[in-house]
């Protein structure tokens, strides 16, 4: 199955996200996306990834990992942009390989070890994660009525209200980050006890609206210092959180320990690790509790899966991170289903309501609060037909 050609497409709507699309031999058509810095990643994929892709077996998945992290991101530092050019790469492989092989790509990795994975809905609005845009993503530009969701704001100002909504549709896991204002304000290194109180708020309006029935993340975006993120912790555990993301960047394996041992709520980390050689020192020094991996940045689907193995060797669960783009959500789905220890997948309710809705033929399945199989070969879904006829549609294409 040679690699007849790559396809990049960015949408004027979302120009932080980029869409790959490589194309096979008799017309089979495998998609992958990534997050910012998308006119980087085009002149990348094009200029040094697709003359050396095109011609090439789109069977040897691991070949293609190996040659393109051995010879470039490794060598060169690359860990950025490189290594989610190659995600987003290796998502569209492993999709062109269910459909040779007629099967979902969960099946591809050993089947499903569940009938059903957990979702937590992350309270952003449509735009949320655009950068420059802050932590709140103002929705104004992509709202359609009721089914476009802002519950950004929705927690900043009635969080318990919002779980309230939220277990109306089966969805029983949120996670919200109120204290990033005050990170902003402060660079990291300080919150003064009225701050910490206003912070906390919401966290408090979800228990006294419906006690444990939510699960709350609580995210700290990597804003904090140390110190401040262990003031933060022991001001939280009251609430119960379900765990504490990224309070501090976990590129200090050795500050993150510390932060663990002096909390009673569970460590996540995290998404801003790349490939497994960054998560293995954080598992060998015992530095997290629960592994969470984004596969179109830490290495596609190829990677993320010796990720999830690597963190079972620690019997530790892990969770799929989505905020980015509708395959790297159905990447993380199949990853969900087919690994043992994989406790969530992220979702944003609002996106799937807004712009995931109108990119892609088919949308992940979610039933009381909880993903179902997907069904079809490969990634189960691909861009509508009629997106690339849109207005401030960018098609850039390399050929054999």
């Amino acid at each position: 199955m040679k690699i007849t050609g790559i396809d990049t497409i960015t949408l004027a709507d979302v120009p932080w996200l980029i869409f790959v699309r490589v194309r096979g031999e008799d017309g089979i058509v495998g998609y992958g996306d990534t997050y910012y810095a998308s006119e980087a990643l085009r002149s990348y994929i094009h200029a040094w990834m697709a003359p050396r892709l095109l011609g090439r077996d789109a069977l040897q998945i691991e070949r293609i990992w190996s040659a393109f992290y051995d010879r470039d991101a490794a060598r060169w530092g690359g860990l950025g942009l490189e290594m989610r050019a190659l995600s987003a790469i290796d998502v569209a492989l492993w999709d062109i390989l269910g459909q040779v092989a007629g099967l979902p790509i969960y099946q591809l990795l050993g089947g499903a070890c569940r009938d059903r994975v957990r979702v937590y809905n992350t309270c952003g609005g449509p735009l949320y994660g655009r950068p420059g845009a802050g932590q709140s993503g103002s929705a104004a530009a992509l709202k359609s009525g009721e089914d476009a969701l802002d519950d950004l704001q929705a927690f900043l100002t009635d969080a318990g209200r919002l779980a309230e909504s939220l277990l109306a549709e089966g969805i029983r896991a949120m996670k919200i980050w109120p204290l990033d204002r005050f990170a902003l304000a402060n660079e990291g290194h300080w919150i003064t006890a009225d701050e910490l109180g206003k912070g906390l708020e919401p966290l408090a309006m979800i228990r006294r609206a419906v006690g444990d029935d939510m699960e709350i993340m609580l995210e700290g975006h990597g804003y904090w210092d140390l110190p401040t993120a262990v003031r933060i912790a022991r001001a939280a555990e009251e609430f119960r959180p379900a765990w504490l993301e990224d309070m501090i960047l976990a590129h200090d394996i050795s500050a993150l320990r510390r932060l663990r041992e002096s909390t009673v709520i569970p460590i996540l980390a995290s998404e801003y690790l790349i490939t497994k050689r960054q998560f293995r020192p954080l598992l060998e020094q015992e530095a997290a509790d629960i592994v969470m991996l984004d596969p179109t940045w830490t290495g596609g689907i190829t990677e993320s899966r010796k990720i999830a193995a690597l963190a079972d060797t620690y019997s530790l669960p892990v969770t799929m991170h989505d905020c980015t783009g509708p395959f790297t959500l159905l990447a993380g789905i199949h990853l969900a289903f087919s690994n043992p220890n994989a406790i969530y997948q992220e979702v944003v309710r609002a996106y799937l309501r807004t712009w995931y809705r109108d990119c892609i033929t088919e949308q992940p399945r979610l039933e009381d609060g909880h993903l179902l199989p997907p069904i079809g070969a490969g990634i189960g879904s691909a861009l509508l037909p009629d997106l690339l006829e849109r207005p401030g549609v960018t098609v850039v294409s390399s050929d054999a």
